[in-house]
């Protein structure tokens, strides 16, 4: 009986010692019991790695920021989480953003943005995350501007360097070019600032910097030539010029009257004689015969 007695009230002395270790609530995350369609799933997977070569040194690495009873991961060119560290049965624990593409500013990777994350309302979450000099790879900064938009900022000494976010080196000669004539053409006002910069869109987008906009359109009997780069479009139109001065010079040497400048209500091309013939066909049948 005093063994027992003594047991109890050792057990009660030492209660008010013991110690909950502060870890990230994974109840929803990792407890087998919960439905699998209740834990965290990724709602379209991560885009291509891309960028700079010395900041895809980050992929498969993450990185955990602490902020009041909030633990944040991210994980570059991955995703970006949010585990709640509370005790309550219904603590939050979700993802952010997916990563997805590059934010390009000047000829400069402003920013990574991780996008298509949990559900929010209407919406989906989603963060921008800002690379700055840091002597560490680090979360130094996590906030949310707008509801369920998130700003995170990350420290590196990857970009430390003046020239190590811009966007031009990192592309291929061939995409270079294009940026070089696209350039000349803005130059030349040969095409408009809007025209350029969708240009430039096209590019990053052929880089795998940008997610593509482009919509498959279904099939059709007839469709338009699509111009794959501007020296494409120049070397279409030298064509045309070609072709239209050869039936010029064809219908010239036939006798047949033509409009340099038709007018659009009339042209002297589009006359035909009762037979359906352009005029003076019927003389060169004869002649021939």
């Amino acid at each position: 009986l005093i063994l027992v007695e003594y047991f109890i009230l050792g057990t009660y002395s030492n209660a008010g010692k013991m110690k909950i270790v502060e870890e990230p609530n994974t109840f929803g995350l990792n407890n087998p019991f919960l439905a699998q369609g209740s834990r965290l799933q990724p709602r379209v997977t991560p885009g291509p790695v891309s960028g700079p070569a010395h900041i895809q040194r980050l992929a498969g690495k993450c990185f955990s920021y602490i902020e009041s009873t909030y633990k944040y991961e991210f994980c570059p060119f991955h995703n970006i989480t949010q585990h709640e560290q509370s005790f309550r049965w219904n603590a939050y624990s979700g993802i952010l953003g997916i990563w997805q593409e590059w934010e390009i500013v000047n000829n400069t990777f402003l920013a990574m943005w991780m996008r298509e994350g949990d559900a929010c309302g209407n919406k989906n979450r989603q963060t921008k995350v800002i690379l700055t000099c840091g002597g560490s790879n680090k979360l130094a900064q996590v906030s949310e501007p707008t509801t369920c938009v998130y700003s995170v900022t990350f420290e590196t000494p990857l970009v430390c360097h003046p020239h190590s976010l811009l966007v031009y080196p990192t592309l291929n000669d061939k995409l270079q070019k294009e940026w070089d004539e696209a350039e000349q053409a803005y130059y030349d006002d040969l095409i408009t600032k809007q025209g350029y910069n969708n240009l430039l869109r096209e590019i990053f987008e052929d880089a795998g910097f940008l997610k593509t906009q482009k919509v498959e359109k279904p099939n059709t009997t007839t469709t338009l030539k699509k111009h794959d780069s501007l020296q494409k479009c120049n070397e279409d139109a030298r064509k045309q010029s070609e072709e239209i001065h050869r039936l010029q010079a064809l219908l010239t040497q036939h006798n047949i009257p033509y409009d340099s400048k038709p007018d659009k209500s009339k042209s002297s091309l589009s006359r035909t004689v009762q037979d359906g013939h352009l005029r003076g066909d019927n003389g060169l049948i004869a002649d021939i015969l």
